[in-house]
């Protein structure tokens, strides 16, 4: 990645092993921005404890895709080569970083994407099987639309282009954002490659919350983030 200048950007909302995630992705030679999403449990005492990262905090939660959209908004303003993203609450190892900065510069695509169910897994021991089925659900439509033959829609570990993000319009706030990334991905022609990270779910009992806590309830929204996006 010689020359190339990178962004690492971490979305946080009270996760209890968020300044772990942070000083251990603070280790690798690269700017580091913590998006915080109105935490309440004092994540900025802990930032200034790190050091040397930037930072963006909501007055209130606005939602899981509002801190990846100001991740890429900052990245574009400050003019980033390539972003990398890796969520806080532990189902990303930062140890696993280099896989994806190894690849950078990368040519033959714009988005690369971590996939944690490129091999197979053993439900309700390392995923819950809510989860893995929503997801096998949501990927299948989407790679009937998009042809990308996504194995992980939902993964939040990725690299972008920074330059390819300046075509995107993202507007959902919500856990559904990547599809809406995926659906616009796919209109302006960009190239996405999946490469293998770990599968980690530290706390198989934890759940969403609100009305995304039913399954259902979850795949409907999920299919209406991808319909509206279709027919935008």
């Amino acid at each position: 990645m010689q020359g190339q200048k990178v962004l690492i950007a971490i979305p946080v909302f009270n996760e209890a092993d968020a300044t772990d995630i942070i000083k251990r992705v603070r280790k690798y030679n690269t700017d580091v921005l913590v998006v915080d999403d109105g935490s309440t449990v004092g994540i900025g005492n802990n930032l200034k404890a790190v050091g040397n990262v930037y930072s963006i905090v909501h007055s209130r939660n606005y939602g899981y895709g509002k801190t990846i959209i100001d991740a890429f908004e900052f990245a574009i303003i400050k003019n980033y080569d390539y972003l990398i993203t890796i969520d806080s609450d532990g189902q990303h190892e930062p140890e696993e970083i280099p896989l994806l900065l190894n690849k950078i510069p990368f040519n033959d695509y714009d988005i690369l994407s971590g996939t944690r169910y490129l091999f197979p897994v053993k439900l309700d021991k390392e995923v819950p099987q809510e989860r893995y089925y929503v997801n096998k659900e949501v990927t299948e439509i989407l790679n009937q639309i998009t042809g990308f033959n996504l194995t992980d829609s939902f993964c939040g570990f990725k690299a972008y282009k920074v330059d390819k993000l300046k075509v995107l319009h993202l507007t959902e706030s919500g856990y559904g954002m990547p599809l809406q990334l995926w659906i616009q991905a796919w209109k302006h022609c960009l190239k996405v490659k999946e490469i293998p990270v770990k599968l980690v779910y530290k706390d198989l009992s934890k759940r969403f919350k609100g009305l995304l806590e039913n399954p259902e309830a979850r795949l409907s929204y999920y299919k209406r983030v991808i319909n509206k996006e279709l027919f935008q």
